[in-house]
Order: structure tokens, then C-alpha cells, then sequence
């Protein structure tokens, strides 16, 4: 043939001839290939597994068809055509290796219309029903049936449960929560509750907790097993808890109960329920489709394609297995699962009511695609990508287990690939997550690496919308997606979350930042990309925004519109945010290592930084600056410029395009164009998909407040304790902030404390002192800052106060000679005091002073003992009336029952567990006839004294502190003494309390 070619050749006018052939000789050498002919088999309910699977005769299961597929895979084309209908699984749907295709012969499963299909891990019943009572209907089941979910009409019912399911509770826990769920009194009518579930949150509010019941103890009480869901084993909360499956609560429309013992179901329908003509399907499935491969012989090139997947079990009790140390425990499964998998793509699905999981990603999985699909009203999480932790190098899980750094394997990285890697989920509609557990994600990604998560919206959460678990290992991508409505009855997250506890992290910062200082990569040993999130938009009214939490590291946050939560950064490394939006809030920096390298520049907030123990000279990153805050405060930007803080931020209108209907772009000369900040599009965020954008819900646009004052955004509910006024000599004292040094004509270096609030009786007014003193010196100590002004205060004794100060720009002295003074002893035992000696006994004449007799109570109540002992003159080492952990300013009253001269104040601590012994408070007084009440900041009410903080003094098992006058002088004319506490330990534990005391000195007069 060849050599005819080459005869022809020779004649110009056969060259069209040439081509002719040669195209003919290529296409019959190809028609020899494996990719010649496209396999098409065809899947029927009405058709028959008998047949051969073509058009006209099809086969009727799916297990069918895949046989047939099995024989041609990867050796042509395979399209699996499945007509419309529900197809009842008799068991899970398994591939295998053998099921694969390959790039040039992919294997397609494919409904003859999206949505058209549904594949159900249920049975439909055909029941006789006939009356019980009050309106319940009962009838017989199959011998042996379980039933973990009653769906009518393709509904899903509730168990028999208490208290009620109510739906306008959105937020409310189990739409629906009673401390007395499971309680003895309640449990009384209950004849045989084994088999029922106890539901509750977790005590902090961190997700929530799962018991099986197996009935009543002698004494009646309900006996349980479970509780292992969440990874941080706190207990319960002592109200947030619901039962289910007990028949004696059966009292509901929609509820029912199955009764396996004598194979009964009992059901009371709603009014519009015609049992007649329902359809009653039931759960029997736990997994729907599974793939099973490896990493040396994955299943590869399949695709799934326009399927329902629907009525998969609840797996509540088998959420057993901790994440690496974070808050999550999770069950390995899900309505699909994919292990060993290559170039597998799940397309235009929907998730319907699965009890579980939908998607569970799990170990070795490369190029994993989800597109296209509907996941809603979900059991758990949405779609999971979790790898083996025998991946991770060094791995823990408890939250309170800690790597020996020394130790630690130095190697980058993963040690195996036994994760999913380089997959995408994206235009995906994900709603109704959490249905039954309360610790999911709408996306949950742990151990991990380059997971994309694009146009995707995500809202009604019981908690994340989306969640990283840990930096294993990074490289993910979150861009144009929409997530809202989320942390719905849980707290203390966001709506996009992440923990970065990887081996580096520690509970324990210092010990983290010890060998961090010595070797500045350790943080990306997991963290080994930087995860990017971009181009989106979130909403969490229950939490934060964006929240990246314990240790998160190596991220970069740009183009991201942030509509309540703002932005909250907790210790981590190399966190860059920039050109973001916060509408009514701002940045939450927390608990930052030293020298994080943390980048904060040219994003738009609208409310001052609320540092959490920061920042210091060394936790303060590498750059916050240059943002723009939108506030009618001047000062909204100077909150930590003595940090190198904003110190060229600005404070102006950005001037939106039309916030009211979320367009948050500037307008043309805006002044944010000054900062470096640049306009994105506000119509990116979200499903493209046309038939899921048309059902997909949008977040409330929140009207726009501009703040008036440095009143902070709201901050979690760590350790952290919120900023309450401080005091000296009665005068509100403070530190100075941006253009303040300017106002006062001194250096930042210098510094100085400002007097406000000064009252015309005060201590610091009878000085002399005047509202807009600055304080920059005591008996030739320099005074910066306000903590050196109390430490130089505290430590000065009984002796004449000589103040450095600067009024009106002009430096001049001060001389207080007959200032109140504090006065510190500690003891080993009760009867070692010589000095501040407790006592319930009216001295006698050879002391000088009244002890007052009164009476003491406390807001909010304390724990452990009743206030009575605070009077009683005695000291013993324990608690006493000590607040919460927790507590941030709790107040004890002292009620002298009358007005009268006070000159001394004084309170004693018992040292338990050596951190209950420091006092940090404030001191008040009030000459109000009647009970004043709390509002400790009424200065028509209540006069601040000083304020106290003990923190640094060495002590005993016993401590004790007074505010003391000088001789024939007093504090001023009470009734009611107040000591407002605050935390003394970063775990926020209250000092320990032991004896409160006024007295007074006879014949003295007001200082």
C-alpha cells in the first residue's frame, strides 16, 4: 500500500487521493484499539437480571449491570445507563480494583435524569395500621426488624423524645433541651427505657455527646454507655440534653416508636398523613457505595453521575475514633465511602437525609472529584477527607498529650500517603448539617493536602461550615464559597475553622516556644503549604467568621467579606491576612506566639483589635498595619500603636458602594485605596450551578453600625478576662494610645498614665491631682505604663508620695503627703498574722479602731461555701466563697448596716493549689441608704477607691492585703464596701477568699 501511496505521489492532482487513504488506513488501524467501540449497558427497575443489559432488554439491579461492566473495564468505554427510579440495595455497593477504568477507558454510572435516580439503603413497608390510643396508630412489623429511621412520604420522623422537637428553635439545642431529660423523677415512667438514647451537649458547648440507655438501676436511676464522640471528655452539659426512643414519650405528631420485642411500630401521623395511600420506608444500610482499594491497586476512573442517595443509617454510636488533639471524634464512614482510590468523580448528586456521614474520604485517595452535588439534612458531616494517622509523624490525640520536642521526628511532611491528596469539591449546595451529631463540618478536611473547596455554599450548622483539623499538610485551597448560618447550637468556633495541633503544638505555649525560638521552622514541619482562603464570604453570629485556633499555621486570608464574626488568629506561625472586610467587627488576635511572623495589612474593620494576653514586646508578629477602620472614634486605630500597632492605619469612611445590599466595594476616591486595599467581586460567592443557585439560600446582609466609641468586639470564651476600669487614689487611670503622646507633648518612650474620672471627693482630688494629670513618676521611679504606676504604689508603704507629672504640655511636681496606703503580710498558719490580725470580736481600748459587724453577698453566686464565712473571723485553707473558673468580675458587699467612717479595708486568701492566694480587684464604697445594687460604674452610687493587684508579690499559705488611711484621716463615709475581683491565673481561677473587714479609726476626718 505504502508503495502505491508513493506511485501517486508523483502526480500533484493525486495529492487529495493521498489523504484520503491514509485518513482511511489510520481509522482502520484505530478500529483495532481497545477504545474503539463504547460499552452502553442499561438498568431498569422493570427490567430483568436475566437479561443482557442492552436498550432493549436491560438488567434490573445495579450489582447486575456492574458484573457486566467488570468484564469490559478498562478495555473500553463503559456507560452505565440507569432509568428513573428507586432502586432498594440489598447490600452495600462495592468496587473494587477490578471495576476500574483508565484514562482513555473510564468506567461512568449515569441516571437517565439528574435527580431521576435514587439509590436507597432501606426497605419500603407494606403496613396494616389500626388505632392504639390518643390518636397513636400502631402495627406489626417483620420478625427481627431493627429500624434506626421511619421515613413517610420520604420524610424522616423522630423517635418518641423529650422534651419536643420545636423547628422555630433553630439555635436552641435539639430544638429542644430539658435538664430533667433522664432524671430519676422522670424516668419513673418509663417501664423499660433500655434501647432509648441520651443526647447531650457537650459542657462547653464544643459539639455534643451520645448514650445508648440500658435501663434502671434499683434506685431508678437511668443507666447509660457512651460519651466517647467528642475528644474533649468534659462531661455533659447539666441542661442541654434530650432523650429518644422511649415509648412513653410518644405524644407528638411525627413521632414513633418500635417496639422489637414484639415486632410493633407505633406512630401518630399529622393531620395531613393518610396512612392509607403513605409510603413507609425504613434504614437498614450503613453505607450506600463503597470503593475499596489500596494505594499499590487503587479503583480508578470511576464516576458516578446524577444519583439520589438516600436512607443510610445513623452512626451516632460509632463515632469513636480521635482526630489528632482536636475538639472532633469521628465515625470512618458515611453514606459513600471512598479508600484507595485514583481519579474517582462523584457529579450532580444529591445526599438526601443520611443518618451519618454523606462522603468519607478516607486514607490513600488522589485526584478525588465532588461537583455539582445537593448534600443536605445530614446526620453528621458533609463530605470528610481524612487520611490514617499512621501518616503523621509523632501523632497524639488527646488535647492534653504533649510531643517531647527533643525527640521528635524533624522530617517534613507525611510519612506515608495514606491520605487524600490533590481533590477538589466543588459548585456543591451543603445545608442541614448535623442533624444528629453536633461535632460535623458542612467540609471536614484532617490529614490532608491539597483539598480544593470552591463555589461552594454552606449554611444551617450545628457547627463548622467548614473545618481543618489540623496543618497536615497543608497546600488546600477555599475560594468563592458562601458559608453562613453556622456554630447553630454549639460555641466557641466559626464558621470557617481550623486547629493547627500539630507536633510542634503544645497545651503548654511556653514549652512550644522554647525550642521555636531555637529552631523557627518547627511549626511547618506539618504545615508544610500554605492553605489559602480567598474570595469568599462568611457569617457566624455564634462565634467568628474565620476563626483559625490552637497553633493554625502558615495560612494566607485575602478578598475574604466577613459579615459578624470577624477575624479571630490564635497562636500559630506565618498568618498573613490582607484586604479583607470585617462589617461591624474587626481582628481577635490571641495568645500569639513570639515572633509568629503574623501579617495583619490593608483590610477594612470596623471595631479596634481585641488582643487576648496581647500583644507584648515579643507576641505582636511581624505587621499589623496600615488597615482602615470605619468608626466616627479617632482613636479606634491607636488601641496597641505602642506595639508598632496601625501606626499608619486610618480612621475613615471607606465609603461603600451599597452595603444594604451586600456590595461592601468602595467607591471611587475612597480613602481605602490609601491603605492598599483593592476591590473584589461581591457576586463570586457561592454554587454556579444554575439548578442549585436557584434553591440556594443567601446570608442576611447586616446593617452597617459605625461604632462611637472603643467598646470591644466580642472575644471567645477561653481564658481570657475582659478589660474592667482601673483605679488609683479614686481617679480612673490608663495608658496612653497613638495621638495621645502627641496631645500630651511627650514621647512614646517616656509614656506616662492618664488621670480621668476624678470626683470631687476622691483621694486624688483632695491632692491636688485633676482630670488630664499624666503620671510619669512616684518617689523617683519612672512611671510608662499603668502596671508600673500600681507595682510602684503597692510597693511604696506609708510614706509621702512624690509625683513627676505633666499638665497642660508643662512638667511640674507634686507632693501627696497624707495619701491611703496598702498594706501586705502573709502567714503560714491562721494565728501568725501580727499585723493584719481577722478578727469577729470589738477590739479593746488599746486599740484604736472598730472592726464592723455586717453582712456580705455576692453577684453572680459563688461555689463551695456560703459569703456568711467571709465575716466570721476565721481563716482556713480552702475555697471559701470563691467564684467560677471563669467568673471575670464577680463582686463581693459588705453591708455595714449603717453609714460610717472607714479607714481600713482588708481581705485574706488561703493560697490553694499555690495560685488562689494573689488578689487582683477593685475597691469601691458606697453611702447609699438602700441596697445599691451592682452597677459598680454609677458614679452617682458608688466611689472607686483603688485598684489592687498582688500578683507579684511573694506569698504565704495565708495572704492578706488592706487599704489603709493615715493616721486621723479615713477612706471616706460607707455603707456598703464592694470588692470586684478578676481572675488571678490564665486559666481564669478566682482568688480564694477567706475573711473581708472595714474599720475605723475614732475621731478622724475624711482624706
Amino acid at each position: 500500500m505504502i508503495a502505491h501511496l508513493a506511485r501517486l505521489a508523483v502526480n500533484a492532482n493525486a495529492l487529495a487521493m493521498i489523504v484520503r487513504l491514509v485518513t482511511i488506513w489510520l481509522g482502520m488501524m484505530l478500529s483495532n484499539g481497545p477504545s474503539a467501540v463504547a460499552a452502553d449497558i442499561y438498568v431498569d427497575p422493570a427490567g430483568s437480571d436475566d437479561h443482557a443489559g442492552n436498550a432493549s432488554a436491560p438488567v434490573a439491579s445495579l450489582s447486575k449491570a456492574q458484573s457486566i461492566a467488570r468484564t469490559m473495564a478498562g478495555q473500553q468505554p463503559v456507560t452505565v445507563h440507569v432509568a428513573d427510579g428507586v432502586y432498594y440495595l440489598p447490600d452495600t455497593l462495592v468496587f473494587t480494583p477490578s471495576d476500574s477504568g483508565n484514562a482513555s477507558c473510564p468506567v461512568t454510572y449515569q441516571a437517565e435524569h439528574e435527580s431521576g435516580v435514587v439509590l436507597s439503603g432501606g426497605s419500603r413497608l407494606d403496613l396494616q395500621w389500626r388505632p392504639y390510643r390518643d390518636g397513636i396508630v400502631m402495627a406489626k412489623t417483620a420478625a427481627g426488624l431493627q429500624i434506626d429511621q421511619l421515613f413517610v412520604n420520604g420524610m424522616n420522623q423522630r423517635m418518641a423524645r423529650y422534651p419536643n422537637y420545636d423547628p422555630q428553635q433553630k439555635t436552641q439545642a435539639y430544638q429542644g433541651f430539658a435538664a430533667d431529660a433522664f432524671a430519676k423523677e422522670r424516668a419513673a415512667g418509663w417501664a423499660n427505657p433500655a434501647g432509648g438514647y441520651i443526647h447531650a451537649m457537650h459542657r462547653a458547648r464544643w459539639g455534643g455527646y451520645h448514650y445508648q440507655i440500658t435501663g434502671k438501676d434499683p434506685d431508678g436511676q437511668v443507666t447509660y454507655v457512651g460519651g466517647w464522640q467528642n475528644n474533649r471528655r468534659m462531661g455533659m452539659h447539666n441542661e442541654f440534653r434530650m432523650v429518644e426512643n422511649i415509648f412513653e414519650e410518644l405524644d407528638a405528631p411525627g413521632e414513633w416508636f418500635h417496639d422489637s420485642s414484639s415486632d410493633t411500630l407505633y406512630y401518630m401521623p399529622a393531620e395531613d398523613v393518610d396512612l392509607q395511600t403513605a409510603e413507609i420506608e425504613v434504614v437498614r444500610l450503613r453505607h450506600l457505595i463503597e470503593f475499596q482499594g489500596t494505594e499499590v491497586t487503587p479503583v480508578k476512573f470511576i464516576t458516578l453521575k446524577g444519583f439520589v442517595f438516600r436512607h443510610a443509617a445513623r452512626t451516632f454510636m460509632e463515632t469513636k475514633e480521635p482526630m489528632l488533639r482536636s475538639d472532633w471524634a469521628i465515625y470512618r464512614g458515611g453514606a459513600m465511602v471512598l479508600s484507595g482510590t485514583e481519579d474517582i468523580q462523584i457529579l450532580d448528586a444529591e445526599f438526601d437525609q443520611v443518618g451519618g456521614n454523606a462522603i468519607f474520604v478516607s486514607n490513600y485517595n488522589r485526584r478525588t472529584l465532588i461537583k455539582g452535588c445537593h448534600i443536605h439534612d445530614v446526620g453528621a458531616s458533609g463530605v470528610c477527607w481524612v487520611g490514617d494517622p499512621n501518616a503523621v509523624r509523632d501523632p497524639l490525640f488527646e488535647y492534653g498529650q504533649k510531643n517531647d520536642l527533643s525527640k521528635i521526628d524533624r522530617t517534613p511532611g507525611p510519612k506515608t500517603n495514606r491520605y487524600p491528596a490533590d481533590s477538589v469539591i466543588e459548585d456543591c449546595l451543603i445545608h442541614g448539617i448535623g442533624r444528629v451529631e453536633r461535632q460535623p463540618a458542612g467540609v471536614q478536611i484532617e490529614m490532608a493536602q491539597h483539598i480544593t473547596v470552591r463555589d461552594c455554599s454552606v449554611y444551617d450548622c450545628a457547627r463548622a461550615g467548614i473545618n481543618i483539623g489540623d496543618g497536615a499538610w497543608g497546600g488546600h485551597l477555599i475560594e468563592r464559597c458562601d458559608v453562613f448560618d453556622t456554630v447553630l447550637e454549639t460555641h466557641d468556633h466559626g464558621s470557617f475553622n481550623s486547629w493547627g495541633r500539630d507536633r510542634y503544638w503544645s497545651s503548654d505555649r511556653s514549652a512550644s516556644q522554647k525550642v521555636i525560638d531555637q529552631e523557627p521552622d518547627l511549626p511547618f514541619l506539618d504545615a508544610v503549604e500554605t492553605t489559602v482562603i480567598r474570595n469568599s464570604r462568611w457569617r457566624c453570629d455564634h462565634g467568628w467568621d474565620i476563626d483559625l485556633d490552637d497553633g493554625s499555621s502558615n495560612y494566607d486570608i485575602y478578598n475574604n467579606l466577613m459579615l459578624s464574626g470577624g477575624l479571630k488568629l490564635r497562636e500559630g506561625f506565618r498568618r498573613r491576612a490582607w484586604n479583607n472586610i470585617t462589617v461591624n467587627n474587626g481582628l481577635h488576635p490571641h495568645v500569639w506566639y513570639n515572633h509568629s511572623g503574623d501579617e495583619v495589612f490593608s483590610n477594612l474593620f470596623m471595631a479596634a483589635p481585641r488582643g487576648a494576653r496581647m500583644p507584648s514586646e515579643t507576641a505582636k508578629g511581624k505587621r499589623v498595619d496600615s488597615n482602615l477602620y470605619y468608626a466616627n472614634a479617632p482613636g479606634m486605630a491607636d488601641r496597641y500603636t505602642q506595639f508598632g500597632w496601625d501606626i499608619h492605619s486610618i480612621v475613615a469612611d471607606p465609603k461603600f458602594v451599597d452595603p444594604e445590599n451586600g456590595d461592601f466595594r468602595v467607591q471611587p476616591g475612597s480613602p481605602a485605596f490609601d491603605i492598599g486595599f483593592q476591590n473584589f467581586p461581591m457576586d463570586q460567592f457561592g454554587v454556579k450551578k444554575p439548578s442549585l443557585k436557584q434553591i440556594a439560600r443567601t446570608p442576611e446582609i447586616p446593617a452597617v453600625e459605625v461604632r462611637r466609641t472603643m467598646e470591644k468586639p466580642r472575644s471567645d470564651s477561653g481564658p481570657v478576662a475582659p478589660s474592667l476600669p482601673l483605679y488609683w487614689l479614686g481617679a480612673a487611670i490608663s495608658n496612653l494610645n497613638g495621638a495621645e503622646f502627641s496631645a500630651y507633648g511627650v514621647s512614646q518612650s517616656d509614656g506616662g498614665v492618664a488621670l480621668s474620672q476624678i470626683s470631687q471627693h476622691s483621694a486624688a482630688a483632695i491632692a491636688g491631682l485633676v482630670d488630664g494629670d499624666l503620671i510619669q513618676g512616684i518617689n523617683g521611679s519612672q512611671i510608662k505604663r499603668v502596671v508600673d504606676l500600681l507595682s510602684v504604689y503597692q510597693s511604696a508603704g506609708n510614706v509621702p508620695l512624690r509625683l513627676n507629672l505633666v499638665r497642660n504640655q508643662q512638667q511640674m511636681e507634686l507632693l501627696i503627703e497624707n495619701a491611703p496606703h496598702l498594706v501586705f503580710e502573709s502567714a503560714q498558719t491562721p494565728d501568725a498574722f501580727t499585723v493584719l490580725v481577722p478578727t469577729d470580736t470589738v477590739p479593746t481600748d488599746t486599740v484604736p479602731t472598730d472592726t464592723f459587724q455586717g453582712t456580705v453577698d455576692t453577684k453572680p453566686s459563688t461555689q463551695n461555701a456560703s459569703p456568711d464565712v467571709l465575716v466570721d473571723g476565721k481563716l482556713t485553707q480552702a475555697y471559701g466563697p470563691v467564684f467560677a473558673n471563669g467568673v471575670t468580675s464577680g463582686a463581693y458587699r459588705l453591708d455595714l448596716g449603717e453609714s460610717k467612717p472607714v479607714s481600713t479595708i482588708t481581705s485574706w486568701t488561703a493560697n490553694v493549689n499555690g495560685v488562689r492566694g494573689p488578689q487582683k480587684l477593685t475597691l469601691y464604697g458606697c453611702n447609699s441608704a438602700t441596697d445599691p445594687g451592682w452597677d459598680l460604674q454609677d458614679r452617682s452610687t458608688f466611689t472607686p477607691l483603688t485598684s489592687i493587684d498582688t500578683r507579684d508579690k511573694s506569698g504565704d499559705a495565708f495572704n492578706a492585703v488592706a487599704l489603709r488611711s493615715q493616721t486621723g484621716y479615713t477612706l471616706g463615709t460607707y455603707r456598703w464596701i464592694v470588692w470586684q475581683v478578676r481572675p488571678v491565673t490564665d486559666k481564669l481561677e478566682n482568688s480564694a477568699f477567706q475573711e473581708l473587714q472595714a474599720e475605723a479609726a475614732q475621731g478622724s476626718k475624711t482624706q
